[in-house]
């Protein structure tokens, strides 16, 4: 037989709200107002409207689950007794309301829809239930109380009970992008392949790579909305129906593959962050929110699709990780990029690595000479040379004010060697494109087979100091 801890589990874990509470002081209430004549009890709340919130005061939580700590956002039961006031508000009173006349009538127990509230002020959607546990029906002392969290049906609900022509203008107005699909020819498919005994949808993925191109095919577009025609740069819907390729392609294959998946393991709502692109041809990265419509989750007939258009976001974003990762004036990644990539590449398996090291000879001279603007042109200049003369995976970068450094990967001493000889090439064409002032760059390398980066760069930092002191003697 369970015992009082098992129960206690069982309450405490379970996955829905549960509260025992004590109503016992509204029930000494209510026998008050019996004895001084209250035969009405809807009427006496007309008349007396500040009795509601009086009641709620009166209710005594004895204890709450994990599920409500979570639900309404506190850390524990203290937390969440001493902020119940900004749970149950608003809305709330109507119906405690009519839970007040239940228990008047003699109710036992009680179920209706309402709205609570956060700690962070979120409405949460509920459906609560309570009834007067057996031992306490003339007391009131121990009272279960279970609230689920009905947010996301409640509104779809009211979706749905809108007004078809209110809803038809909200969708044709919304501000973001709504397509209303049918998917009810890959829930077929869905169905076909369980019965033939698939059970690991992302499995059966790999082994048939072409199931999402096919299942993408599979979607049929009832509607759009004018956002959707103007994102997208099409003329109608006729058109955006037509060139549906243009639209979802190369990198939003992966994200449908992910949208599938999620639809076979039974999640009906799903979203995610892609890339879409616009029938001029410019990518449009969007933020999609995917859900099938109450009623139709065994056929798929009607799914929402919404699409939010994050692109000028996505752009601030990146150039936001543009400039924490290099240097505004010359394109060169930054002095941190570089030192990240030492360590990084200092503990992999890209040996040799080869430093290089160069400085901008005279910029002083021909800052206080021709003014600093004519410095600056010098010093994008000496990057166009070194952009010029590394390959891809090569990390170029300005570490100080004339001052720039590479490093270069699976590059052994006699091809730094030549690299170094090829940038000399380099500034000499340079010099003759642009002409004064001359271009003059000390150059300085070093190679290790394996270790520490930071020892190769100042290994080559000592060459490059050579190099200019070499080259200074010769003038």
């Amino acid at each position: 037989m369970p015992d009082e801890r098992y129960f206690s589990m069982l309450f405490e874990h379970a996955p829905i709200s549960l509260w025992e509470q004590d109503f016992s002081a509204i029930k000494d209430f209510f026998d008050d107002l019996r004895q001084r004549g209250v035969t009405d009890l809807d009427f006496y709340l007309e008349e007396y409207p500040a009795e509601i919130d009086a009641c709620m005061s009166r209710i005594r939580v004895v204890r709450a689950n994990h599920q409500t700590l979570r639900l309404y956002g506190v850390q524990d039961e203290t937390e969440l007794v001493a902020h119940l006031g900004q749970f149950f508000r608003d809305e709330m009173r109507m119906h405690f309301r009519a839970e007040l006349l239940a228990l008047w009538n003699g109710d036992l127990a009680w179920a209706g829809v309402g709205v609570n509230y956060t700690l962070s002020g979120q409405p949460i959607d509920i459906l609560l239930s309570w009834r007067i546990l057996p031992g306490s029906e003339q007391t009131w002392r121990q009272v279960l109380v279970a609230i689920e969290d009905i947010t996301l049906r409640k509104q779809a609900e009211r979706a749905l009970f809108a007004s078809e022509n209110r809803l038809r203008g909200l969708f044709e107005n919304s501000p973001i992008s709504l397509w209303e699909e049918d998917y009810s020819q890959i829930k077929a498919f869905f169905d076909r392949l369980r019965a033939q005994g698939v059970e690991d949808f992302e499995e059966y993925l790999e082994q048939n790579p072409g199931t999402v191109k096919q299942c993408m095919g599979m979607m049929r577009v009832i509607a759009v909305n004018r956002q959707t025609l103007e994102i997208f740069k099409a003329d109608s819907t006729a058109h955006l129906l037509q060139n549906l390729d243009k639209v979802f392609r190369d990198e939003m294959g992966e994200h449908f593959r992910l949208e599938l998946v999620h639809l076979w393991r039974g999640e009906l709502a799903y979203e995610t962050e892609g890339i879409n692109y616009a029938l001029d041809g410019e990518p449009v990265y969007v933020h999609l929110h995917l859900s099938v419509y109450p009623g139709y989750e065994q056929t798929f007939e009607r799914v929402l699709v919404a699409l939010e258009d994050i692109t000028a976001r996505h752009k601030a974003e990146e150039y936001l990780r543009y400039l924490g990762t290099h240097d505004v004036m010359t394109g060169l990644y930054n002095r941190m990029y570089f030192q990240e990539e030492l360590k990084r590449l200092g503990g992999g398996r890209q040996y040799p690595v080869s430093i290089l090291v160069a400085d901008l000879d005279w910029l002083k001279k021909t800052n206080d000479t021709l003014g600093h603007e004519a410095g600056d042109k010098l010093i994008r200049r000496a990057a166009e040379v070194l952009k010029a003369g590394f390959r891809q995976e090569d990390v170029v970068a300005r570490i100080g004010g004339d001052e720039f450094a590479v490093i270069m990967p699976n590059t052994d001493a006699k091809i730094a060697a030549e690299v170094v000889q090829r940038l000399r090439s380099l500034c000499r064409l340079n010099n003759k494109f642009y002409g004064a002032p001359i271009l003059e760059i000390s150059l300085g390398a070093a190679t290790a087979a394996q270790g520490d980066l930071e020892q190769v760069v100042r290994q080559a930092d000592n060459a490059m100091y050579h190099d200019k002191n070499a080259r200074r003697n010769e003038k």
